[in-house]
């Protein structure tokens, strides 16, 4: 049985989910269908496009993501100290730039004159949108919703574009997050629709090794910031160099027609995370197969089972398994 959302999402324990949608039937209505030769490619184009939006209007940031053909995947994490951190007007203001709002919240946003119990509803909205701009529940339904619209209209049909719930699990800790962001940034890799990251289209890999070229980062996406550090600023540990060799060397081993190894700077990274090799190219390859539920090393995911006050560990098995040497 699906779990309520609120029983998953924990930010006191993580600000990292792993989120996965699927198209109903699990057809192929975002690519090329073989067996009607249809091509719906131009769809993953819109999915890509909003999943990148909507990092510019939530307090969430994009860590990975990759449009597949019948399904997506992102990795998010909610940034709840910059919406804590937005005044009123600012609340207002990101949540105008993609929902109507109400009629008071424009005029409050106008400065327009408000009685009391206007202003009283106009803060209401407010407390109500700040949740709302950290939930990934709200994203990931303004993430399906305008384009099941899209799609249905070229379609001339209605009825469900997405299945009606999306999949997501907490990544824990350093070693589930780097895991996770490799196994979905590899997919197109794994399903033999690109031949390295860097032609893996609609995915944030491309994004960044494109970006890496230019010596920059993607600026809607969540950067690497390098190691642990005082006065961290928001982002990922270890540097996008090392991020994207990484990635690269586990493409080319899991690829059968390649000859690959991890290199001294993946290995590296991989001691620190204290994941052997032999373990890392398993979860890269069946991340989604092999967890199920919250994603870390085990005294994380104990305190995260009581912070929900779950009996049970679900997964606890595999994480000790896969994640520790």
């Amino acid at each position: 049985m699906a779990r309520p959302r609120q029983t998953i999402v924990s930010l006191e324990d993580t600000p990292y989910y792993h989120c996965c949608s699927r198209v109903v039937r699990k057809a192929f209505l975002c690519g090329i269908d073989k067996s009607t030769g249809n091509n719906f490619e131009h769809r993953r184009e819109w999915v890509d496009s909003r999943i990148l939006e909507l990092a510019t209007i939530f307090a969430i940031d994009i860590c990975a993501y990759a449009v597949m053909s019948n399904h997506l995947h992102v990795v998010l994490k909610v940034d709840a100290d910059k919406a804590k951190k937005w005044s009123d007007k600012e609340v207002l203001m990101q949540w105008h730039k993609g929902f109507k709002g109400t009629l008071l919240t424009h005029k409050y946003l106008k400065e327009e004159e408000l009685n009391q119990f206007e202003l009283q509803t106009v803060n209401e909205c407010i407390t109500e949108y700040r949740k709302r701009l950290i939930d990934i529940s709200w994203f990931m339904r303004s993430l399906s919703e305008p384009i099941a619209r899209m799609a249905n209209k070229e379609d001339k049909c209605t009825g469900r574009f997405w299945e009606g719930r999306f999949k997501s699990q907490a990544l824990l800790d350093e070693a589930a997050v780097l895991a996770c962001m490799a196994y979905v940034d590899l997919n197109p890799v794994r399903a033999k629709m690109a031949a390295t990251p860097e032609t893996s289209d609609y995915t944030s890999i491309q994004r960044r090794i494109n970006s890496a070229m230019k010596g920059e980062q993607p600026p809607e996406l969540l950067p690497f910031v390098g190691n642990e550090r005082l006065n961290m600023p928001n982002g990922l540990m270890f540097s996008v160099k090392d991020y994207i060799v990484l990635v690269e060397d586990t493409g080319r081993i899991i690829r059968e027609d390649k000859r690959g190894a991890i290199s001294s700077s993946s290995q590296d990274i991989l001691n620190r995370l204290n994941i052997p090799a032999d373990n890392w190219l398993k979860i890269t390859t069946e991340f989604g197969a092999l967890f199920k539920g919250a994603v870390g090393a085990l005294p994380a995911l104990t305190e995260y089972c009581e912070h929900l006050d779950r009996k049970r560990r679900q997964g606890a098995a595999n994480c000790q398994r896969w994640l520790c040497a």
